[in-house]
C-alpha cells in the first residue's frame, strides 16, 4: 500500500507517559485511508485513548514512525492538529456555566483562526452549518449547561466539525448515554461519514453499539492491536466472544 494514500500511517509505534518506563501502547502498526470509518474497541486500560492522543500529537511517541496527512507527527503536530476534529472522553462543564451552545461550537475554530482574532461572517456560517449537520441549530442560543447528555454530545461533535477537519477522532462518544441518544449519535456519525466522506476513528468499549457505516474493526488489548479487519468477520469470530466475555459489555 502506498503511504501517500493514507491519512494515518503508524509503523512500530510505542508511546509512554512522561516519567514512565513502560510504554502504554507498543508495536502499533496502523494504516487508515481517506473515508474509512473505524471503531477501535478494547477494555479499559487497553491503550485506546493513548492511541488517539498519539495520532493527534498530544502524546509524543518514543519509537517508530508516525505520519498523519503524510506529515511527520512530531515535527508537524500543530499543523496536523488544525485538520483534526477531536472529541475527548468525559468532557464536563458546569451546569451553571454562562456559555451558549453557539459559543462552545465556535471555540472549536480557535486553533485555526487564533485566540485574538474576530470571527468573520464566513466563520459564523461555518458554525451554523456544523450545528445544522448535527441537528442542533435550534439550540444555538441555549445555555450549554442545560442540555441533556445526548444533546451535549452532539454539540461536542459539532464543535469538532466546525474545524472543517479531514479526520474526526472520537473517544467513547456513546458512553453514559441512554439508548435513544446512542441511536441518534450513531445515525449522525453514519451520515457524516457517508455524506461528507469524513474519515472517522472512534474508540469504544461497547460491542453493542458499532455504527452500521463502520467498515473496519480494530481490537486492542494491553497496549497492542490484536485484531484488525472487516467488522462483520471479526464480530462473528469465536475469538471475540471468548475474549470480551468478562471484559466488556457484549450484547
Amino acid at each position: 500500500m502506498n503511504i501517500k494514500n493514507n491519512i494515518i500511517f503508524l509503523k512500530n509505534i510505542e508511546t509512554k507517559y512522561q516519567g514512565e518506563k513502560i510504554p502504554v501502547i507498543k508495536n502499533i502498526n496502523l494504516k487508515v485511508e481517506h473515508g474509512e470509518f473505524i471503531s477501535i474497541i478494547g477494555s479499559n486500560g487497553a491503550g485506546k485513548t493513548t492511541l488517539l492522543e498519539t495520532i493527534n500529537g498530544m502524546l509524543t511517541y518514543c519509537s517508530g514512525e508516525g505520519l498523519i496527512f503524510n506529515k511527520d507527527i512530531i515535527k508537524n503536530k500543530y499543523e496536523i492538529r488544525k485538520k483534526i476534529g477531536y472529541v475527548i472522553q468525559n468532557f464536563d462543564i458546569d451546569s451553571n456555566a454562562p456559555f451558549l451552545c453557539k459559543d462552545v461550537v465556535m471555540s472549536g475554530k480557535t486553533g485555526k483562526i487564533g485566540l485574538f482574532r474576530f470571527y468573520s461572517k464566513e466563520d459564523w456560517n461555518n458554525i451554523w452549518y456544523s450545528m445544522s449537520l448535527v441537528g442542533m441549530i435550534d439550540f444555538a442560543n441555549r445555555p450549554i449547561g442545560k442540555l441533556s447528555g445526548g444533546e451535549f454530545q452532539k454539540i461536542l461533535i459539532s464543535r469538532a466539525l466546525a474545524q472543517n477537519p479531514d479526520l474526526l477522532l472520537l473517544d467513547e462518544p456513546l458512553s453514559n448515554l441512554d439508548f435513544s441518544s446512542r441511536k441518534q449519535i450513531e445515525i449522525l456519525l453514519n451520515r457524516i461519514n457517508k455524506k461528507n466522506h469524513m474519515t472517522i476513528v472512534m474508540v469504544s468499549h461497547d460491542l453493542s453499539f458499532i455504527p452500521s457505516e463502520c467498515n473496519r474493526l480494530i481490537v486492542m488489548d494491553k497496549g497492542k492491536i490484536i485484531l484488525d479487519g472487516n467488522k462483520k468477520e471479526i464480530l462473528k469470530s469465536e475469538f471475540i466472544e471468548n475474549f470480551f466475555k468478562n471484559k466488556m459489555e457484549y450484547k
